[in-house]
């Protein structure tokens, strides 16, 4: 063994503690990452239904960063020194195609995140790093200049620590004994949990835009929605929890919304509706095209608010006009509770962002001691931002040992 070579151990087998080890210089150090779970990168292969949304197609740092809820203001000099265009770069050159999706998602060509997981994967084993399965730290301890990874499958030295492990409690626990502060995890992006007559039996009925308001929080979001067999979910639901994640955790999850499915003033629609019923009265308002929304969705307003689908456009009250209109464009609805979105789930919270030096990703309370990825209290919006912030992170670290 070559005495001059430093150990590292990286704790965390997902995408920033193996990002950070594909990008460590073997000649320097013998690298060991521990992974709790049977199997490394987990939520890199359930990402975009299996496809791995890898990153965005947002290549200025200062834009890049109003996608984080929290974290924005760290991460500014974190892109700046490696963003989605590096990211692009980095799996392109290792035989990764990738192509840039209509709303500027990013997908391996192959529309398979094994690829993404064999660049990985194949990048650490050329280093001849090794990669322990199943080890499940349970404590880790200074001891003068090293560190003592206590695992229930036995006990590992480290000069350095990399620690990439995800937000679950029991890893929050670990850092938090080492002397950091953690700001306490609540979830983001989730979908909301919604009984009301107007969404039933309408599941995976989608609006290309809407908006939705919190009245009471003075907030608001836009873009696809979906409904679905427990409430509502999509982009714009997604995006409004990411947010508004601890205002509404401190909430109980228990909170009135008010929807805008066509995303236009009830006054533009208002008028869009009176042209339309003045130049075809003759037409039953249930065959009426008038707003971008599907038929059962439209027919569903009508059946709500008892309005005969048979009637003629011409014979629509004033009354009943209104109606249609408070539905399509300003509906409230009560939110009960939340649903986790798929199987990506995000938190907010984690290590405090204070204690972290952003210039390198190390701790500024332990010594030889580095931390990305979920575990710190960033997260972000939908569509390959979390995975930024991980390969963008763990770049800098890897860079900055390099350098040593």
């Amino acid at each position: 063994m070559n005495s001059q070579k430093k150990k590292i151990i990286i704790v965390g087998g997902g995408a920033a503690g193996f990002f950070t080890a594909a990008n460590l210089d073997e000649n320097k150090y013998y690298v060991t990452i521990l992974e709790q779970n049977s199997d490394v990168l987990q939520k890199v292969k359930i990402s975009g239904g299996g496809r791995c949304n890898v990153t965005h197609a947002c290549f200025d740092p200062r834009e890049l960063t109003q996608f984080y809820p929290r974290g924005n203001r760290e991460l500014l000099s974190v892109f700046t020194k490696f963003q989605p265009g590096d990211t692009m770069d980095w799996f392109e050159s290792r035989n990764v195609p990738l192509k840039i999706e209509k709303d500027n998602r990013i997908f391996p060509e192959s529309d398979s995140s094994q690829s993404i997981m064999n660049a990985l994967i194949n990048e650490v084993r050329n280093k001849n790093f090794e990669v322990k399965n199943q080890v499940s730290v349970t404590e880790i301890i200074k001891e003068n200049e090293t560190y003592l990874i206590k695992t229930k499958q036995g006990d590992f030295i480290a000069d350095i620590v990399i620690y990439t492990t995800g937000s679950s409690p029991k890893s929050l626990k670990i850092i938090e004994n080492l002397g950091h502060k953690i700001v306490e995890p609540v979830p983001s992006l989730f979908t909301f949990n919604i009984k009301n007559d107007l969404l039933k039996d309408l599941p995976g009925t989608s609006f290309e835009n809407a908006e939705i308001r919190i009245p009471s929080l003075k907030t608001e979001e836009s873009g696809p929605l979906l409904i679905t067999h427990w409430g509502l979910s999509g982009p714009a639901v997604l995006k409004i929890s990411a947010w508004e994640a601890r205002t509404l955790a401190k909430l109980k999850y228990q909170f009135e919304i008010e929807v805008n499915f066509i995303s236009k003033p009830i006054s533009d629609a208002e008028g869009e509706l009176k042209e339309f019923k003045n130049q075809n009265p003759k037409r039953s308002i249930g065959q009426s095209k008038i707003f971008d929304v599907t038929n059962r969705f439209w027919n569903k307003i009508l059946e709500t608010n008892q309005i005969n689908p048979e009637k003629q456009i011409a014979n629509l009250s004033g009354k009943e006009m209104a109606l249609i209109l408070e539905n399509l464009c300003q509906k409230k609805l009560l939110v009960t509770g939340k649903s986790t979105f798929k199987d990506e789930f995000v938190t907010a919270g984690g290590v405090d962002l204070k204690e972290v030096n952003f210039k390198n990703m190390s701790s500024k309370i332990l010594s030889d001691f580095y931390i990305s990825g979920e575990v710190l209290d960033i997260d972000a919006v939908t569509g390959g931002f979390n995975f930024q912030a991980c390969w963008s992170e763990a770049w800098l670290i890897s860079q900055h040992l390099n350098a040593l």
